[in-house]
Order: C-alpha cells, then structure tokens, then sequence
C-alpha cells in the first residue's frame, strides 16, 4: 500500500476517554448496511499505527473479531445484548480494561456505532475505577468528550456500573 492510505484512516467517530489510552470509536469498517471490508482494514492499520494493542468489541455478535485475528490485534468481545442484564458483561469488561490499562496497553472499544451504549460502558468504567466520583460528572465528561448527549440506553449502564462491586485496589 502506498501514498496517504499507507497509514490507514481513522475509525469513524473516534473519541479518547483517557488520553492516548483508551478511545471510542464506531465499529471499525463501519456498522452493518454500510460496512466495507477495505475501509475496516484501512481503519485497523491506522489503529496499529497508532499504537493500539487492543479492540474492545460490545456488539452482540461476533463480526470483526476475525479481522483483529488477521492484523494481530489483541481483542476482547463482551456482547451487550438488548434485554438482557448487563451486569455480568460490565463487570468481565471493567476487569479486562483494567487489566489491559495497567499493562500499558491502548485499547479501543467500539460496538456498531459511537451510541448510547459504548457512552454508558465508557463512563461507567470511569466511576467505577474511581477515576470520577460520581456518576452525573462521568455522563457529563464522556458527553463532552464525545460531543453528543448520552440517552437512556447509556444511563442505565452508568447506573448498573455504579451498583458493581468496586475495584480492587492493586
């Protein structure tokens, strides 16, 4: 590959939560009806050049995960599904975030697009490592950070986040 695409492109809708740690983004390659196999992988040779270790996938299914296993992308999935308590993915992905964190690796979650539900994982996981003290200022920081209002889907994890048994210290 040459010219400007040698370095990929940018997952759409990219947004850091800790600098240069852990960011958001859309589904890489795009969510279903717009999905293009080339702009997925354009998109995960950006996310290595930048130094991503690791992919955090909150879709239901299991798309994509093959195409982190092809570029060598370390990669996680913690399926949030619709109706479903949430309780028990939340707390398998905080732990693994935090893992992958305090190893040094940059980690990217996504789901098919940069909605609701990665907003409430991505400010849940930040009260509950106590990162922020409560839950309305981490909505507020990831909505600011994200540059859109978080709805009720997002709320719900907050809140669900907060009812989990805190971090353990290290």
């Amino acid at each position: 590959m040459r010219g400007k695409w040698a370095a990929g492109i940018p997952p759409r809708n990219f947004s850091w939560v800790i600098r240069d740690r852990l960011a958001l983004s859309e589904r890489p390659g795009g969510f279903a009806p717009n999905h293009r196999r080339v702009r997925r992988t354009e998109e995960l040779i950006w996310l290595r050049g930048q130094g991503f270790t690791r992919i955090v996938s909150l879709l239901p299914s299991q798309h994509n995960l093959h195409a982190y296993d092809d570029e060598h992308l370390a990669h996680a999935h913690f399926p949030l599904v619709p109706g479903a308590d949430p309780r028990s993915a939340l707390t398998d992905c905080y732990h693994d975030l935090d893992a992958a964190l305090r190893s040094g690796d940059r980690v990217l979650v996504h789901r098919e697009e940069l909605g609701d539900r990665v907003m409430g994982v991505a400010a849940g996981f930040l009260v509950w490592t106590g990162r922020v003290p409560a839950e309305p200022k981490a909505i507020a920081l990831v909505e600011h950070l994200v540059g859109r209002q978080m709805g009720t889907a997002g709320r719900e994890l907050v809140v669900a986040a907060a009812a989990l048994p805190p971090r353990q210290p290290v």
